[in-house]
């Protein structure tokens, strides 16, 4: 299943996760970690076993507790006999912590479940960015704008517009680049003002733009603005058909004319990729 959008769900509120089923995200996200206080955790974990446990025909992915504490111990145990499609690791530190992840889910029983590690949340996350290829089970890497100032003592990630600050820009680019070069789908950050549809398209359209293939939500609303910023229009997969056609009739050929335009492999290559954002009816 392609990952255009992921909408966090807190683990705590069963009801909001029965919700979550029937509003359009490609994948939810329960929430053990920061959308649950540390006194309900221990409630949170059966309910989203128990919720797991009772649809597992839905794309679900789980984000556990941070794997340096005890707590993250405590989530997969309670996931041992339920089998998510995924689980997000927050606080990633580079390949080690994803292999990590990997070992203890296989010595759980669980031989299936992807990762999506969130990979800048610390100081030294930033400098692992480069280590995820060959990470076991890993699907995709993604980033936050919110827990890495608060380790490094900044005020705010974020301009009085809204836009990001230089550091926070250097973060996201080294995790697209991450992503891409280990061959591992870059998910873009949430949108924190969840109010502001216009915004939110608009740096979902600059996302994807920018090469990220999928956004996450923290609410229903955000969710058909961000599918349809990463599903590709008719124009751009007419476009990108003729491009992958004209190839195919010049094979050899480096370079080649299209519609008064040249195009060349990275053309191509993009082509396909375009094609590949097509969500396939069920």
């Amino acid at each position: 299943m392609k990952l255009r959008s992921l909408l966090f769900v807190p683990g705590d509120r069963p009801e909001r996760m029965e919700k979550a089923l029937g509003l359009g995200a490609d994948a939810l996200i329960l929430d053990l970690e920061d959308a649950v206080a540390p006194e309900k955790k221990p409630e949170a974990r059966r309910l989203v076993a128990d919720f797991v446990s009772a649809h597992p025909a839905a794309h679900l992915w789980v984000r556990i507790n941070p794997l340096d504490g005890g707590e993250a111990d405590k989530d997969l145990d309670a996931l041992a006999s339920v089998r998510p499609n995924g689980v997000v690791l927050p606080k990633a530190e580079g390949g080690a912590s994803v292999d990590a992840l990997a070992h203890r889910l296989t010595m759980m029983g669980n031989a299936t479940a992807r990762i999506l590690a969130i990979a800048t949340e610390t100081p030294a996350a930033i400098f692992q960015l480069g280590t995820y290829g060959g990470a076991k089970r890993l699907e995709a890497l993604t980033w936050g704008a919110e827990d890495l100032p608060a380790a490094i003592g900044a005020a705010t990630s974020r301009e009085e517009d809204g836009s990001l600050t230089p550091p926070y820009e250097l973060a996201r680019s080294l995790c697209l680049f991450g992503a891409a070069a280990a061959g591992v789908a870059p998910i873009e950050t949430v949108y924190p003002n969840f109010r502001d549809l216009d915004g939110l398209a608009a740096y979902a359209a600059r996302a994807r733009r920018d090469g990220f293939t999928g956004m996450m939500a923290i609410h229903p609303a955000q969710v058909p603005v961000i599918n349809a910023a990463f599903t590709p229009s008719e124009v751009e997969i007419a476009h990108a058909q003729a491009i992958v056609d004209a190839f195919a009739a010049n094979p050899g050929v480096g370079a080649l004319s299209l519609d008064g335009k040249m195009i060349d492999r990275p053309h191509l290559v993009q082509a396909r990729r375009t094609l590949g954002l097509m969500i396939t009816p069920p």
